[in-house]
C-alpha cells in the first residue's frame, strides 16, 4: 500500500493487515502474535542465508529486508523487497527444506518470528490460512517468473521500465513529484542482472526528458506513462549499452 508502507506496526496489527493471516479469527491472531518473538537486526545483518534450515517465518515490523540468491560463481541477484506488513520464509518453511534465499537487512530492522512447529500446527486447524497462504506463493511465483520473463523477452530499457514500475506500484510513495522508491541504482541493477552502468545511462536519459529524477539512493517515477511506454515498444534505444 502506497504511502504507509514504513509507519512502525505492532505485530497484532501487522498480522491483522497481512494477506496471509487477514480475516482470521480474533482469537486466533492474538495467538500468533503471543507465539511471535520479536528480533532486532542493525543494517547490514543477515536474517538467514541461503541453505540454511527453513526453521520459520518472518514479518518485517519496522526497518527494510532485501531478499536474494547467489550463484555458485558468486554472482548475486536481488528478489525482492520487504517492508513492514510483509512476511517472508514461506517456502522453505512449508518443505522443510533448505532456504532457496538470503535475507538480509538494509535498514536497522525489527521483526517477528513465527517458529515452523507453530505455523504448522496452525495451518492444519486453519483453511483460511491455507488457501491465503496458496494466494501468497502464487503471488512470489509470479514475481520471480516475471524477472526471467522479462530477461528473456524484453529489451534492457523495457525491463528496467517495467520493474521501476512493478517496484512503485508495491513499495513507492505518492509525493508531489511523483512515486518515490528508496532504491539505490545498484540494488535496481542488481534486480534485473544488469552492471549499474548500463542502469544509470538510462536512468541519466530518462532524467534528462523529465521521466525520473535521481537522488542518493532514491529514484522518482515522475512520468509513469512514459515509462510505459517502454514497456510497450519494447525496442532497444539506439547503441544501447551491453551488459
Amino acid at each position: 500500500m502506497r504511502g504507509t508502507r514504513q509507519m512502525a506496526l505492532a505485530p497484532q496489527t501487522i498480522l491483522e493487515r497481512n494477506r496471509l493471516f487477514r480475516g482470521l479469527p480474533a482469537a486466533t491472531i492474538q495467538e500468533i502474535s503471543a507465539l511471535a518473538i520479536r528480533r532486532p537486526y542493525k543494517d547490514g545483518a543477515i536474517v538467514f542465508s541461503q541453505g540454511d534450515p527453513g526453521d520459520a517465518l518472518y514479518g518485517v515490523v519496522t526497518g527494510r529486508i532485501r531478499i536474494s540468491a547467489s550463484s555458485q560463481a558468486g554472482k548475486e541477484m536481488f528478489l525482492n523487497i520487504m517492508e513492514p506488513g510483509d512476511t517472508f520464509g514461506e517456502i522453505a518453511l512449508l518443505d522443510g527444506h533448505q532456504r532457496t534465499a538470503t535475507a538480509s537487512a538494509t535498514a536497522p530492522s525489527d521483526l517477528m518470528i513465527i517458529m515452523r512447529h507453530h505455523f504448522l500446527a496452525l495451518l492444519q486447524r486453519e483453511s483460511k490460512l491455507a488457501i491465503h497462504l496458496l494466494q501468497l506463493l502464487c503471488q512470489r511465483i509470479r514475481w520471480t517468473s516475471g524477472l526471467a520473463e522479462d530477461s528473456a523477452l524484453l529489451a534492457v530499457p523495457a525491463r528496467l521500465a517495467r520493474r521501476l514500475l512493478s517496484l512503485g506500484k508495491l513499495h513507492g510513495h505518492d509525493t508531489q513529484k511523483g512515486v518515490h522508491l528508496t532504491i539505490s541504482q545498484e540494488e535496481v541493477a542488481r534486480f534485473l542482472g544488469l552492471s549499474r552502468q548500463v542502469v544509470n545511462q538510462h536512468l541519466q536519459n530518462w532524467k534528462a526528458k523529465g521521466w525520473v529524477d535521481l537522488g542518493r539512493g532514491k529514484i522518482t517515477i515522475v512520468d509513469g506513462n512514459a515509462l510505459q511506454g517502454i514497456v510497450a515498444r519494447n525496442e532497444p534505444h539506439e547503441g544501447d549499452p551491453t551488459l
